[in-house]
């Protein structure tokens, strides 16, 4: 069988749904380091046995399958989705990455790693750092009186020096620090002294327990302008020529073990005279201490950084404060003395992970009443009111951690993500319920006590520039860069220069002072990184792999975009590497609530490209007018309805655009001139793509349209699928 044959849009968009929602109960092997845009492993898990297995996937996907003479490649590995799914069902995998923050992730996935090993080193790192730092994290409890609980979240906001009366003005954004949702009462900080009320009512908060002031939610700070308290004066802010804005603390978040039990809601305090003086006595340590692991690398320019060079930051250690600082390079300096290279690297990796919430660019979430971390908008937003979370981390008398962004988190999920790779499972639902459904006889990794090993080369390199012995790769399934969508160098150089300060150069790229590279496919205005680029890139790649492909064999990609003409460099990549799209299929990809998606109108859904050199297409794809093509879509987005999805205006265009451009291909591959200037294909393409007409006129006609998803069941897949293949035209 084969991917056009016998994937099931329904069946795995079930998945994959359920699978976003939270990732990490279904893939906990995400949790090693964060990536960018993960795809769902159900999806490519759907993938691999669709074209591999001779069952139908229904019957295959909650088996244990081993394709132990199938080799698969993936040329843009970023977090390693594809290739650990290829990896967990028996083949040899290649993984190549031009940034080497990819290569060295994707490697601490899938090596082996001995747990107990590491949690017994894990365990002496957080001995070592509670006995130096656990004091920073303690505050008094107001509300009973016990001292020295522990502190979940400090939480701070922005200031700067009238320039007026030069009276320090507080950018208050908003005074409110917690609703109601997770808390009984909304938290509100008085705009006069400072002191947390907590109010039944954010319509009439009333008035200040403490100095009788009118209590208020909107705050004086907002597009860039924030009035004097003192004086009344209009400040503009930021300030890029003075440095990084200062913070004052004026929440906290704690945790009373002796009292959660019939305490209602969260424990809020505004600080206190003990609690500033522990923030001025890490801020004396760290002034005296001479730092070997915290880096100096320069913030270099780019399309996010940009925005941190904005708020003043030019170095990367600036992004912290002196408490987050101090704890780090205890933290580095521990794990630089660990002899086991293995554990060594785990454990750094768990430190690279970390940075992501010890940051002052985290933000706390009123309604959630959690720290949200540096990445959680794929970007650097500077927000005025950001959070600190406790560097050691919390864990109750139950043995379950309390908050987030600490140290016994990460330990907890790397070691949960390692436990999976041993031992991987499914989630099968059973009506209302989950069921977890053990895989044994899958695996992830190079080796595992009595199996057989398994080759895996990963490199950090440019896929244009390595050398794959020709038709040697059973398939190539990649999940490649969206133009223009994220900065992945630019992010990941916030975790790189920490990396790269404790391990030196022990991992592939790690010689580079910056993750980011010239080669990189990513639209970046600020590098002059075009469209055109985007379009030689990865016809260079697609053609390397092209030449790797054993003759008939796919390569398998996901891409979305909310614009056509980024569909362009997809058919030029495609008939330039002499490949021939032969399926484009919906999957859902992303959740819809995630903050970087909520509420923009952007897609979630992910079209499938299919390509290979030789094949059969099913024929009840190739639409011959805008009326059959808008039929198909209209069956697709019954089958994705079915599945529990809602699609949206955004999704049912990026499914149009797919298939648009899978059928553009169709109609040039013969005529097709790789020779020809980048400008002109593209323009070629471009005219390809609206032979139907305009695609909203298409998106209208398939919105309009009812149509019922066939459900044939699992007993009669078989003669479906035969029936398709039967009725495909060969290319």
């Amino acid at each position: 069988m084969t991917i056009e044959h016998n994937y099931n849009i329904g069946f795995v968009a079930a998945l994959a749904l359920k699978e976003k929602q939270i990732q990490q109960n279904y893939r906990p092997i995400i949790a090693v380091h964060k990536w960018f845009a993960r795809r769902p492993g159900t999806l490519f898990r759907g993938l691999t046995l669709s074209e591999f297995a001779d069952r139908p996937i229904a019957e295959t996907f909650f088996e244990a399958n081993d394709f132990s003479d199938k080799t698969v490649a993936d040329p843009f590995m970023g977090g390693g989705t594809p290739l650990i799914e290829a990896n967990r069902v028996g083949c040899d995998v290649q993984g190549y990455d031009i940034n080497p923050m990819a290569a060295w992730i994707v490697r601490e996935e899938i090596e082996h790693l001995d747990l107990s090993a590491y949690q017994k080193t894990a365990g002496e790192l957080m001995d070592a750092l509670k006995a130096d730092l656990d004091r920073f994290y303690r505050t008094d409890c107001p509300i009973y009186g016990e001292q020295d609980v522990p502190v979940k979240y400090f939480i701070w906001v922005k200031e700067v020096d009238c320039s007026a009366c030069g009276e320090c003005v507080p950018l208050f954004p908003g005074y409110r620090i917690a609703d109601d949702t997770r808390h009984p009462a909304h938290v509100i900080v008085c705009s006069q002294c400072y002191a947390l009320n907590e109010c039944a009512s954010a319509r009439e908060p009333g008035r200040c327990k403490t100095c009788d002031a009118e209590l208020v939610l909107e705050g004086p700070a907002k597009r860039s302008r924030c009035g004097c308290p003192s004086c009344g004066h209009i400040n503009k802010y930021p300030r890029p020529e003075d440095g990084p804005l200062r913070h004052r603390l004026v929440a906290i978040e704690y945790y009373n073990p002796e009292r959660k039990k019939d305490h209602k809601g969260r424990f809020f305090k505004a600080p206190d005279a003990k609690d500033i003086e522990r923030a001025q006595e890490v801020e004396r340590l760290w002034e005296a201490h001479e730092p070997q692991f915290v880096p100096e690398q320069e913030i270099l320019p780019g399309d996010e950084t940009d925005r941190l060079h904005r708020w003043g930051y030019k170095r990367y250690r600036e992004l912290f404060n002196a408490r987050q600082l101090f704890g780090l390079e205890k933290s580095a300096a521990f794990i630089a003395s660990i002899e086991n290279e293995r554990i060594r690297h785990a454990l750094a990796t768990n430190l690279s992970d970390l940075l992501r919430y010890q940051n002052m660019l985290c933000r706390y979430d009123t309604m959630a009443l959690k720290s949200l971390d540096i990445f959680s908008l794929h970007g650097f937003p500077v927000g005025l009111m950001p959070v600190e979370s406790n560097l050691l981390g919390i864990v109750n008398g139950g043995g379950t951690n309390v908050g987030s962004g600490g140290w016994s988190n990460i330990i907890e999920k790397y070691s949960r993500a390692k436990r999976y790779c041993d031992a991987p499972f499914e989630v099968r639902r059973d009506g209302k319920k989950k069921v977890q459904v053990p895989i044994v006889g899958e695996w992830i990794g190079e080796r595992l006590n009595g199996h057989r090993p398994r080759k895996i080369a990963i490199r950090c390199a440019s896929s244009t520039d390595i050398d794959i012995e020709p038709a040697s790769l059973d398939a190539v399934f990649t999940d490649p860069p969206y133009f223009g969508n994220v900065q992945y160098g630019e992010l990941m150089d916030f975790c790189y220069v920490w990396l790269r300060a404790l391990l030196g150069e022990e991992a592939e790229g790690f010689e580079r002072v910056s993750s980011r590279d010239a080669g990189e496919l990513t639209g970046n205005q600020t590098l002059g990184r075009t469209l055109e680029h985007f379009t030689k890139g990865l016809a260079a790649v697609y053609s390397k792999m092209a030449i790797a492909l054993k003759p008939g064999a796919p390569l398998a990609f996901t891409y979305h975009h909310n614009k056509l003409e980024a569909y362009e460099a997809i058919g030029v990549a495609i008939l330039d590497a002499g490949l021939t799209c032969s399926a484009s299929l919906p999957c859902p990809a992303e959740m819809g609530g995630s903050i970087h998606i909520h509420g923009t109108g952007s897609s979630i859904v992910d079209s499938v490209f299919v390509c290979r050199s030789t094949g059969t297409a099913p024929k009840d794809t190739l639409c011959r007018n805008a009326e059959e093509l808008a039929a198909l879509v209209a069956k697709e987005l019954a089958e994705l309805t079915e599945a529990g999805m809602t699609p949206r205006k955004g999704d049912i265009r990026c499914i149009t655009f797919g298939h648009l451009t899978r059928l553009a291909i169709w109609r040039l591959r013969e005529s097709w001139d790789r020779d020809q200037p980048t400008a002109a294909k593209l323009e070629r393409f471009g005219m390809a793509l609206t032979a139907f007409g305009e695609p909203d006129d298409i998106i209208a006609r398939a919105e309009a349209l009812e149509v019922q998803p066939q459900d044939f069941g699992s007993l009669f897949e078989h003669s479906r699928k035969d029936e398709r293949e039967q009725d495909a035209v060969a290319f």
